[in-house]
């Protein structure tokens, strides 16, 4: 690893939100999948979530166009544990949704611990999606059409996530825990050398300050 490639894999480290999230109900088409990743990445989104409807979507999250090795997905084998699993960490769940209880996306603080549902482009979230969700959030549109694109959508109300927490200084410093961060950086820097550590159960070595392999005692 370079110095250069050192010091790139740490800006973005540096600006990764452990606290802003995306959780994907029943969105299985893997262009879709692949378009939404590539947003999370661009806003800092440290990992996705989604929940599965029988197809493979790991091996989708695979073909992301390259976002897949950025941000982590999840896949939950059912609605009810996604959500129980975003709860239990202080998230708290927006679904994009039209309904009467629905605001504009604009309105909405996402400097707080966000997860954002996103429902499959034809069918939306799903009934038992939109119950479990804290509240709906819509783009407002002007047009024929009735909605965007799911990948759309979830580039514009995640930019507006990232606009939000850019002002409030959310980028300026380091958000991760310190051991999951120099964990990462390992990872990202040395992908193979980090899965022959794994396979071995062996710890990481440590890494110098250009990202160079230091000596281990």
């Amino acid at each position: 690893m370079t110095p250069q490639r050192h010091r790139r894999l740490r800006q973005v480290l540096d600006r990764r939100q452990p606290d802003l999230s995306v959780l994907l109900d029943r969105v299985n088409k893997p262009h879709n999948l692949s378009a939404v990743l590539r947003t999370c990445d661009a806003v800092g989104v440290w990992e996705a979530h989604a929940v599965s409807a029988g197809s493979d979507l790991q091996a989708h999250h695979a073909t992301s166009a390259g976002s897949g090795k950025w941000v982590r997905l999840h896949v939950h084998a059912a609605l009810e544990a996604a959500v129980a699993h975003l709860r239990t960490r202080g998230f708290r769940i927006l679904a994009a949704h039209f309904s009467p209880r629905a605001r504009d996306f604009r309105d909405v603080d996402y400097t707080r611990p966000t997860a954002l549902v996103l429902g499959a482009e034809k069918y939306g979230v799903s009934a038992a999606a939109a119950a479990a969700a804290d509240g709906h959030v819509v783009v407002p549109m002007h047009g024929m059409v009735a909605s965007l694109n799911v990948s759309v959508a979830a580039a514009v109300i995640l930019f507006e996530a990232e606009r939000q927490r850019r002002a409030a200084g959310f980028y300026e410093c380091p958000r991760l825990a310190p051991g999951v961060y120099a964990r990462t950086l390992f990872e990202w820097g040395y992908p193979e050398l980090a899965a022959r550590c794994r396979a071995r159960g062996v710890d990481y070595p440590p890494l110098g300050p250009d990202g160079e392999l230091m000596p281990q005692d």
